[in-house]
């Protein structure tokens, strides 16, 4: 899987029927800048309101996915984020004019087609990615299981089983674009006959038909055309997980082991994900690893970086990704001197400092590579700098920074600070190497 972010090339747009409530939308996805993720536009509404693709935002799970901020809601919105997911979009503007995307076949594969109508293109960006250290099991009622494992890779192992055992299929696949566009989107959803009546009195299914899914009645197979595969059902369950831990918003190194999964489920496996990633954000782990490892503690960071107090502005290096990119924390408390006069009663970190801290994150990853040690990285430009919100003593202060260009001694930065996973301050630098 690619390390950089991916958008579409173009626009494009698709019509057709809503699964659930039965109403004729038109969905268009447009490109998106790096960092953007995976939004919602409803065009239909008078204000025309954005909804993140979070799984901060999941409303319900019956038979579908649904997203909501106060009154605003999107359903079913499983099969388009699988397909962008699958195929690898990270940034990407979905504007429907209804609350639900087109079901097209049942399958993702309408969403596939529209992908490759509007182009994928590279974007000068890191991919963010969560690497999974320790693993993952989440248990629902109705005896669904779901683990993930660490991996190198993205992987999903999945059994189905239906109504007293019926039509029990396993599935497993490596999840890369070429695979998932022919082995897993294709799958068309499916119900069992006994379950229509009820799903219909629950307002349900009023788009439903045999032409955007398969209706299993006893030991037979309702449909417009035949199976598309021996093991369609779980292949279809695969590509409902693939779009459910879509809303954790990162590329997830891991292996899905899947077993009787749902909605539900694959939400408390994305929930479960997102609280292992804030807990690792929060809390800077103890143990230090050698130098050239993925963590530094200050000493580490003392031997690479000229600063003394009380200008340093990183207290340790939590990660690295490749030679190009890093992340520094830096614990802010009330102790920094610079908070007696900025601001006396009201103290606030200055923005001017958080750009330095970029500025030495950034000068850390040069220096860390061999010939550099010893050396000082000079601040020369700061552009497109934006400060988001304040930062106040008690925060932690992560610093993530990612080379985007460098020529001899000179480098191009895009750097991001955060706190409590919000970004604060962001900006491009450029700063130069020299010897003392």
């Amino acid at each position: 899987m690619t390390t950089l972010q991916h958008t579409l090339a173009s626009s494009a747009s698709l019509s057709g029927f809503s699964l659930h409530t039965g109403e004729k939308v038109t969905l268009t996805v447009r490109p998106a800048p790096p960092g953007y993720g995976r939004k919602f536009r409803r065009l239909d509404l008078p204000e025309q309101p954005l909804i993140d693709a979070s799984v901060s935002l999941v409303k319900t799970v019956e038979r579908a996915t649904t997203l909501g901020e106060g009154s605003i809601k999107v359903h079913t919105v499983e099969h388009v984020l699988s397909a962008m997911a699958g195929l690898g979009v990270d940034n990407v503007l979905i504007e429907m004019d209804a609350n639900e995307p087109p079901i097209g076949d049942g399958s993702a594969a309408p969403f596939v087609d529209l992908i490759r109508q509007a182009g994928i293109v590279a974007q000068d960006a890191h991919r963010p990615v969560f690497e999974l250290t320790e693993p993952i099991h989440v248990e629902t009622p109705g005896g669904s299981l779901m683990t993930l494992l660490p991996y190198n890779g993205f992987r999903v192992s999945c059994t189905n089983v239906g109504p007293n055992g019926r039509f029990t299929q396993y599935y497993s696949t490596e999840i890369t674009p070429e695979i998932y566009a022919k082995e897993i989107a294709p799958a068309r959803t499916f119900v069992f006959y006994e379950d229509v009546k009820p799903l219909l009195d629950k307002g349900l299914i009023k788009g439903g038909s045999l032409e955007n899914a398969v209706v299993v009645k006893g030991e037979s197979f309702l449909s417009r055309e035949p199976m598309r595969f021996e093991d369609e059902f779980v292949r279809h369950k695969i590509l409902d997980i693939i779009g459910d831990l879509a809303l954790f918003g990162r590329f997830i190194k891991g292996h899905v082991i899947a077993i009787k999964p749902g909605h539900g489920s694959n939400a408390e496996l994305t929930r479960a994900i997102a609280r292992q990633f804030a807990k690792a954000m929060a809390m800077v782990p103890p143990v230090v690893t050698p130098k050239g490892g993925s963590v530094m503690d200050i000493n580490d960071v003392m031997k690479l970086l000229p600063h003394r107090y009380p200008f340093l502005m990183v207290d340790r290096i939590v990660s690295f990704g490749g030679d190009t990119q890093c992340t520094g924390v830096k614990s802010v408390t009330i102790n920094e001197p610079f908070f007696q006069g900025h601001f006396p009663g009201q103290p606030i970190m200055p923005g001017v400092l958080q750009l330095e801290a970029m500025a030495q994150v950034g000068s850390i990853i040069m220096l860390n590579r061999p010939g550099n040690a010893g050396r000082i990285g000079y601040f020369m430009s700061a552009d497109s700098v934006k400060f988001r919100k304040p930062v106040v003593p008690g925060d932690t202060l992560f610093i993530e920074v990612e080379l985007v260009q460098q020529k001899r001694n000179i480098a191009k930065a895009r750097g991001r600070c955060f706190v409590n996973q919000e970004v604060v301050s962001e900006a491009e630098l450029m700063f130069g190497m020299v010897d003392q």
